[in-house]
């Protein structure tokens, strides 16, 4: 279980171990992560963590998506663009300026779709928000 924390919001996440062992367990190593979340540019209604300065091992295509759910947490090592986090908080589309990219469903968050929505509204709203992401 992770635990994703900004100024006002603190939401629990469940592993996909079974589904994505070697991204969870290359997630596992970045913890605790103190970052900042981000609205998206591309993709839709979602918040994104840039993680490039992160040393990641080399990852495989694991429970990848290209349109996630409300609340799965994907994690993109970074095939043809940034590595990145990416939380959708409604109908989402992953793509960057290279095109349309799958992440590897790594969490799904415990969230309602309202306060998942008010998440990325906040970030919309009023830019970055400090996040920290640590395993509980």
């Amino acid at each position: 279980m992770i635990e994703i924390q900004t100024d006002e919001t603190t939401f629990t996440a469940e592993l996909h171990e079974q589904q994505a062992p070697e991204t969870a367990a290359a997630l596992r190593e970045m913890l605790p992560l103190r970052s900042e979340l981000m609205h998206v540019r591309w993709s839709g209604i979602a918040t994104w963590i840039n993680i490039d300065e992160v040393d990641l091992p080399d990852l495989p295509r694991e429970n990848h998506t290209t349109y996630p759910s409300r609340g799965d947490l994907l994690l993109y090592p970074g095939f043809r663009n940034d590595a990145e986090i990416l939380l959708p908080c409604g109908p989402t589309c992953f793509k960057s300026q290279a095109g349309e990219l799958a992440g590897n469903h790594v969490a799904s968050v415990d969230a309602s779709a309202e306060e998942l929505r008010e998440l990325e509204r906040t970030t919309l709203r009023d830019g970055i928000q400090e996040v920290v992401i640590s395993e509980v």
